[in-house]
């Protein structure tokens, strides 16, 4: 089973979606029940990742498994090649962990097509985990497009009134990106041909990464990458579709767009777009960590003015991961393991405040802030976890937040973006402001609406979903070294293969420098 638990636990939903198309579509109890073991199994098929202690020491990638797919003469070489490293572990374990969370969340709020939804939310699980295992390129892009067809299906059938907007903008946008970078990977497999790469190795990014390509040559494949993991991050100004796919999908779609699609942006960037093209990544660092500055004053000012909840929350995740990418920027370990970090607690604070955004739209069928007040008093339990979570938001110490926005700031300030850190720390004190004032708005005053007064606190589904987030809340609030010490031998490797290459850069210029003070 360890020689192909990658394998298992990536197509076992795909398994469980099958089989539930046995299941009559009107028995929805039964469909939910059994989507949710399905989630459940496969979560405990990943946990031997969390407990196997090779990550601690070795950087390089684990559980692998290999195997020839497509061939076409001595042109085309594509592989099932898979496998973790401490880059991807956590990712894998955060998917396999939200499902049966985003699957609890839907027993009220998902009834009509329920069958549909269910085969949908499984078959996203599959692309997500493949996306996140895959070594090989092409195959990665072939799980990074499945994960469209899914979350446009959801939200545009199960979302809000304006689902079929917010449904087509999420595609055209998340499509026009991926096509760009399908043709740079096409382009990066000819230059691999070109080097005396044997083209039996596919689209191997080990492979790729020993690539020595063009500075110029690496510009465009590097803004072809860049751009499409932007979008899916997202950066501003190509952010946009985030807000209305949020605020129109139903709450699970929600959850899982922000707790683990959004990484697969950030993820994409860390994994493929800054190793495979470093001397590009040292080009455009200043001007991309200006685009993430601006995501998280923008992001937090934006959320200040809004009157919806939902939408407050998703402009939050444009701040929120405006900081990871600056972490990333930073190109140090403080910065990529607060980046890293960051990525993990934004998935469950945020995936935890659009769960607490599902229960209140269930009993009031409005998300408006004005249409509240007073909770506090009729809902004690949901106003303790929301305020917790609040708190996990805007990065009180003690909760996983404050963790990840700290070390991206000391990366940030210990590199060359001191100023940079310096300014979107006012990202912290915007995201107190909103945070908590519509927190004060919701759960506190006067409980005028009447029927805000007949409101049903939490009952024992709804808690029992959120303890584990909240869990984990303290858990890497408290002793985030349970994460770190696993992530943090790739990400060192990682670092060191940015600067060997920044050093190289470096006696370039310095040479480029010395022959032009001897022509003088």
């Amino acid at each position: 089973m360890t020689d192909h638990l990658l394998s298992l636990m990536t197509f076992f939903p795909i398994l469980g979606m099958v089989l539930l198309l046995f299941i009559p579509r009107d028995n929805h109890g039964l469909l939910k029940s059994f989507t949710l073991v399905v989630t459940l199994v496969t979560f405990f098929i990943s946990l031997p990742l969390a407990f196997d202690d090779v990550f601690k020491t070795s950087a390089a990638f684990h559980y692998t498994e290999f195997a020839r797919w497509i061939s076409v003469g001595d042109y085309f070489q594509m592989n099932y090649n898979i496998g973790v490293d401490g880059i991807s572990l956590w990712l894998v374990l955060l998917t396999t962990f939200i499902m049966p969370v985003t699957v609890l969340s839907t027993w009220k709020a998902v009834d009509k097509n329920v069958k549909g939804f269910m085969a949908l939310m499984l078959l996203l699980e599959t692309a997500m985990l493949g996306a996140f295992i895959s070594l090989d390129l092409f195959l990665f892009y072939i799980f990074w497009e499945l994960m469209l067809i899914p979350m446009y299906f959801m939200i545009g059938i199960w979302g809000g009134k304006n689902r079929i907007y917010a449904a087509v903008k999420f595609f055209i946008y998340t499509a026009v990106g991926s096509l760009l970078m399908l043709v740079a990977i096409i382009y990066v497999y000819y230059l691999s041909l070109q080097s005396g790469i044997a083209f039996e190795n596919g689209f191997s990014i080990l492979h790729f990464y020993r690539l020595d390509i063009p500075l110029d040559l690496q510009i465009w494949l590097f803004l072809a990458f860049a751009f499409s993991f932007a979008i899916k991050v997202p950066m501003f100004p190509v952010h946009t579709w985030l807000p209305d796919a949020h605020t129109e999908a139903p709450t699970a779609g929600s959850v899982i767009l922000a707790a683990i699609l959004l990484k697969m942006g950030t993820y994409g960037y860390l994994r493929f777009a800054m190793p495979l093209f470093p001397d590009a990544t040292l080009k455009f660092i200043p001007f991309l960590s200006v685009l993430a500055v601006i995501g998280i004053i923008y992001g937090a000012l934006v959320a200040m003015m809004q009157d919806d909840v939902k939408k407050l929350v998703a402009y939050s995740s444009v701040s929120h991961l405006g900081f990871v990418m600056l972490g990333l920027f930073a190109l140090n370990l403080q910065g990529f393991s607060g980046g890293m970090i960051q990525m993990i607690n934004h998935g469950i604070s945020t995936g935890a405040l659009f769960l607490i955004v599902g229960f209140i739209y269930e009993r009031r069928h409005t998300r408006l802030i004005a249409d509240f007040g007073g909770l506090a008093k009729q809902m004690p339990v949901f106003a303790t976890i929301f305020m917790i979570v609040t708190f996990s938001s805007i990065g009180l110490p003690g909760t996983n937040g404050f963790v990840g926005e700290f070390l991206i700031l000391m990366g940030a300030f210990e590199s060359d973006l001191r100023w940079f850190a310096v300014i979107a720390t006012t990202g912290v004190i915007f995201a107190a402001v909103y945070m908590l004032w519509m927190f004060q708005r919701v759960m506190f005053g006067e409980l005028k609406n009447p029927a805000n007064q007949k409101l049903q606190d939490l009952n024992a589904r709804e808690v029992a979903l959120m303890m584990p987030l909240l869990l984990f809340v303290f858990w890497i609030g408290l002793y985030p070294n349970t994460f770190f010490e696993k992530m943090n031998p790739a990400l060192e490797n990682m670092v060191q293969q940015i600067k060997v290459r920044q050093l190289a850069q470096g006696e370039v210029v310095d040479t480029l420098a010395h022959h032009e003070a001897l022509l003088k």
